[in-house]
């Protein structure tokens, strides 16, 4: 292992930021996504506002700050230049000669207009509105009278000019009033043919309110998250430094000298702690320092979990560890090999030769869920389960998508597990919800992006795989694989019988040719079978009639002809003839299969 130095991050969204100021392709930008992390700045690991002043402090440029409740921060030098320039605006005195007139009769009015300078930064301090006219009017007066340019940066600009509903008619009176000042300083001509730049730093776009963010005169930069060498490069400079005691996860290979050893460790972490930030990456290794232990990859997994479900919401995913694997399943003979030998090998590939993922369509009860948490077991990556990424308030779902995109591009691999998918993702048509569309097309978007093909792996259940957006379905995306899970027939059928009887001992061996036959409605369901199983262990039948009397009480419920509706959309959707009941089907079956829907359709079955 080399001892060679980590190189530092390479932060692209900063090269193009840069582009764009000095091209002069836009003087308003949003600068969004990963705001609220750390960023090396040469020296030490700082703030996203503090990186960028140290990046962007060159000669010609002057640079303003202003942060909600708090003042306008200018250096001292450049504070002085400006308030020169103002009292020269103001005044009409060219700025070469106010020092000279400082000595005539007018340094009364030089003066007083320095001293109103210095009043608008106090008054800034608690009134938003007024700083950020102040800060309109300082551009007004960059143009006209100042020889450098100013570089303007504005926190919490989410804060500033809250979307809100979207309804400017439902803001209050001051969030009128600032939306209306950024509305007509960026549309104004003279500033985005000027050289001074204003940048709003938000978490996401969308929080800012549409009639700013959407001017189609501002450009949005994004932050990504810290990747890998990212991550590596903060583990080196962190045990660098003096008071550091951080200790890396270990390794098995005692052949290594000391310090190969901890380069391994420290790479194996960087690339164990995928997801996290450098925020949440320095509070894991410093909780390790503090305790003198090293970093346990129970603890990593721990962090990312959490960490992640803090920036998405509880309710909007979770983790999942199935404790079952593909062994557990019982049944679905055809479907396990096909999962085995085809399915799983290439879910495996790292890039884009990789399955995007798959659809998962079948009748309600027929164990989708079961079967494919099986296979993301089998596939020892980090499950993450899509709850639900809409939002009841105006804009959220955006914020949460953006969320989930920096999240998924964070992570080395995962997979997206999203039951109920026709619920989550609903159609672009011209009768879907605004929200839904704009969802529904980010999400495909994503699906079919080539930077995250053989890094995320889509799973989507659904009992009603029509109800899908046909763009979601198409080949490039899950529509690469649409697998139908149906009822058990065969001796997939006789397993599940066996496998229902279980509890009863050996009391039912004599009734499975019997059950088969006759003693259980065909078709009969995955959910059928674990329901009676579940009754068998809770209530033992003590002879075989009772165990006959306790399978003949059950009645499965009038839902008979919804699961057939199911049962041939999943037919008809499926991307693979060797995964049909019949792999030698023909159009004429087909096209049987879609009249059966029409009528099934015309008597309001959906």
């Amino acid at each position: 292992m080399s001892t060679t130095a980590v190189a530092p991050p390479n932060y692209e969204f900063f090269s193009h930021l840069a582009r764009v100021i000095n091209s002069g392709q836009a003087r308003s930008i949003t600068i969004s996504g990963n705001v609220n992390d750390l960023l090396f700045d040469g020296q030490a690991y700082v703030p996203l506002v503090p990186f960028l002043l140290e990046r962007t402090r060159v000669p010609g440029l002057l640079q303003v700050v202003y942060e909600l409740n708090g003042p306008v921060r200018l250096t001292e030098s450049d504070r002085a230049k400006l308030r020169e320039a103002w009292a020269a605006w103001k005044t009409g005195v060219d700025l070469n000669s106010l020092a000279i007139r400082d000595m005539g009769p007018e340094s009364s009015k030089i003066d007083l207009r320095r001293r109103e300078f210095d009043q608008y930064l106090r008054d800034a301090i608690g009134n938003a509105t007024q700083a950020l006219e102040f800060l309109r009017q300082l551009s007004i007066c960059s143009r006209s009278t100042l020889r450098e340019n100013l570089l303007i940066f504005i926190e919490a600009a989410d804060m500033l000019l809250p979307a809100g509903d979207g309804n400017i008619a439902r803001m209050n009176d001051a969030q009128i009033r600032r939306v209306a000042i950024v509305t007509d300083w960026f549309s104004d001509p003279e500033f985005f043919a000027g050289k001074d730049t204003v940048c709003l730093i938000t978490e996401s776009r969308s929080q800012i309110h549409p009639r700013v963010a959407r001017l189609p005169q501002v450009i949005n930069v994004e932050v990504p998250s810290p990747d890998t060498q990212s991550r590596l490069h903060y583990l080196d400079w962190h045990q660098k430094q003096p008071d550091s005691s951080t200790i890396p996860v270990p390794t098995d290979d005692d052949q290594q000298s000391p310090q190969q050893l901890k380069n391994s460790n420290l790479e194996e972490l960087a690339e164990a702690t995928a997801g996290l930030s450098i925020h949440a990456l320095r509070q894991l290794v410093l909780a390790a320092a503090y305790n003198k232990s090293q970093v346990s990859k129970a603890d990593v997994v721990h962090r990312v979990e959490e960490f992640i479900q803090t920036q998405l919401g509880e309710d909007v995913v979770e983790f999942k560890k199935p404790s079952h694997s593909l062994e557990d399943v019982v049944g679905a003979t055809q479907l396990k090999v096909f999962l085995r030998d085809y399915m799983l090998p290439r879910l495996r590939l790292p890039d884009d030769r990789a399955l995007p993922g798959a659809a998962v369509a079948g009748p309600i009860g027929s164990g989708k869920t079961f079967i494919f948490e099986a296979l993301a077991a089998e596939l020892d990556m980090p499950v993450l389960v899509l709850k639900s990424i809409r939002s009841q308030w105006f804009g959220q779902t955006d914020v949460i998508f953006e969320r989930l995109r920096r999240v998924l591009e964070a992570l080395e691999k995962v997979v997206i597990f999203v039951d109920e998918a026709d619920t989550q993702f609903g159609g672009v048509g011209p009768n879907a919800h605004e929200t839904e569309r704009r969802l529904t097309g980010k999400i495909q978007g994503m699906m079919s992006d080539p930077k995250l093909r053989g890094k995320v792996i889509w799973l989507l259940m659904t009992a009603r795989i029509h109800l899908l957006s046909p763009d979601i379905r198409r080949p490039g995306r899950v529509g690469d694989l649409i697998i139908p899970v149906l009822d058990p027939t065969g001796e997939d059928r006789r397993e599940f019988i066996q496998w229902m009887l279980k509890p009863a001992g050996g009391m039912g061996d004599d009734l499975v040719d019997w059950l088969d036959r006759e003693g259980l409605q065909d078709p009969f369901s995955a959910a059928g079978f674990a329901a009676l199983r579940s009754q068998l262990k809770a209530m033992p039948p003590q002879s075989e009639f009772e165990l006959k009397e306790t399978i003949a009480d059950f009645i499965q419920p009038a839902i008979g002809p919804t699961r057939r509706y199911q049962t041939l959309q999943a037919l008809i959707n499926c991307t693979r003839r060797s995964l049909l009941p019949d792999p030698h089907v023909t159009e004429e079956q087909r096209a049987q299969w879609e009249q059966e829907i029409s009528l099934l359709e015309a008597q309001g079955i959906r």
